[in-house]
């Protein structure tokens, strides 16, 4: 069968759009050379995919980072063999990119879709890649035999007697020199969520994020004045090597969560324990500080954790809520994507995934380094 395909130029670019009679032939005969990418929700992906398909996706919140070419597209894949068979495979493979219905290329573009944006990226960086015409809607209804479909409509890995949500095509890990530790950085040297620069960034005293709820810097919590003024009597400390200043003095209560910032951590096991940490203090009107380094990453996290599961409120909105009160945070990708998990879990509505009701049984979550399963206790908003 002949190769068909429509050219299209964009930007002195040429994308070229595959058909669904040729992914079916190339399946059925070349597959071992052949790359195909899923730019669905998770559980778009997981009810079914065209076989061999591996998941990706990327919040609306990294979207601009992408665009300005500060997102490695293999931090974008969120299982590790599918990761390195992706950097080993790219540059030799024929990749084959389609989200649910791949419509024309300018659309895609105009409308910045993860589709548009990879394929772009994948075009200048040299690589074969192309969409599917029609995407999966079309391929699965013309080739059905080759999809994989999960009949229940369930993931894999839940059990039967309770919710199980993993994060899936919306994490993001990296292992790009763009995320740093913030052990090698402090607060003027923070990114805005596009990747740029920020020209002002704020002083490092704590900022008042809710009621009772502020977020700091190490250098915060080792200020007695500071913590006196803002009635600070809880410290959540989000490192695994700056001491508890004062936590012989028996004045202060001190949770450590020992957590570097790199794209290898997984912080989100810990967010039931400093949820619980925060809410104990606010329900005692006592001042909590949360910090990291520089607080513009681990703590930053924990914060928006806090007010996604206390405010019932999706990643992005928490994250904006935070960002307008700290205009100089920079959460790593890993972290970013743990909360997009945490986020299923609570089932909020996500710009990338509106298709998970709102649990009506415990709720309990796997994390992103581990399969370990955690539960979560309710709280009510205040």
């Amino acid at each position: 069968m002949l190769d068909k395909f429509k050219p299209v130029q964009i930007d002195s670019v040429m994308a070229i759009s595959k058909t669904v009679e040729w992914l079916k032939e190339q399946l059925e005969t070349r597959r071992d050379c052949l790359l195909v990418m899923d730019c669905r929700a998770q559980e778009l992906y997981e009810s079914s995919h065209v076989e061999t398909a591996i998941n990706v996706a990327i919040p609306s919140l990294m979207l601009r980072r992408l665009k300005k070419g500060n997102l490695p597209i293999k931090s974008l894949l969120s299982n590790g063999e599918d990761r390195e068979r992706f950097a080993r495979r790219c540059k030799t493979d024929t990749i084959v990119l389609y989200d649910e219905y791949s419509r024309e290329w300018n659309e895609n573009i105009d409308g910045g879709s993860v589709l548009g944006l990879l394929l772009r990226r994948m075009k200048d960086e040299g690589y074969k890649a192309f969409y599917l015409e029609g995407g999966f809607s079309k391929f699965q209804t013309d080739f059905p035999a080759m999809c994989e479909t999960n009949l229940d409509g369930s993931s894999s890995s839940s059990s039967p007697t309770s919710q199980v949500l993993g994060l899936g095509g919306l994490r993001i890990s990296s292992d790009s020199s763009d995320i740093e530790s913030d052990i090698d950085r402090d607060p003027s040297s923070a990114t805005d969520s596009d990747g740029s620069p920020l020209s002002n960034p704020q002083p490092s005293f704590p900022v008042e994020i809710l009621p009772h709820l502020y977020l700091g810097c190490a250098k915060d919590s080792t200020n007695l004045d500071i913590l006196e003024e803002f009635g600070i009597k809880y410290i959540l400390n989000v490192t695994p090597n700056l001491p508890n200043m004062f936590e012989n003095a028996g004045e202060f209560k001190y949770k450590q969560i020992p957590i570097s910032d790199h794209w290898s951590q997984n912080l989100s096991q810990f967010f039931p324990e400093a949820i619980s940490f925060i809410d104990e203090a606010r329900g005692l009107k006592c001042g909590v500080l949360v910090h990291c380094l520089a607080g513009i990453s681990r703590s930053v996290t924990v914060t928006v954790a806090y007010l996604m599961q206390k405010l019932n409120l999706s990643m992005n909105d928490a994250y904006d809520i935070v960002k307008m009160k700290k205009s100089n945070i920079s959460p790593n990708f890993n972290f970013m994507g743990q909360l997009l998990d945490f986020e299923r879990t609570l089932g909020l509505k996500s710009p990338c995934d509106n298709r998970v009701p709102a649990p009506t049984q415990p709720l309990y979550f796997t994390t992103p380094t581990n399969h370990n399963v955690f539960q979560l206790d309710p709280l009510e908003s205040t």
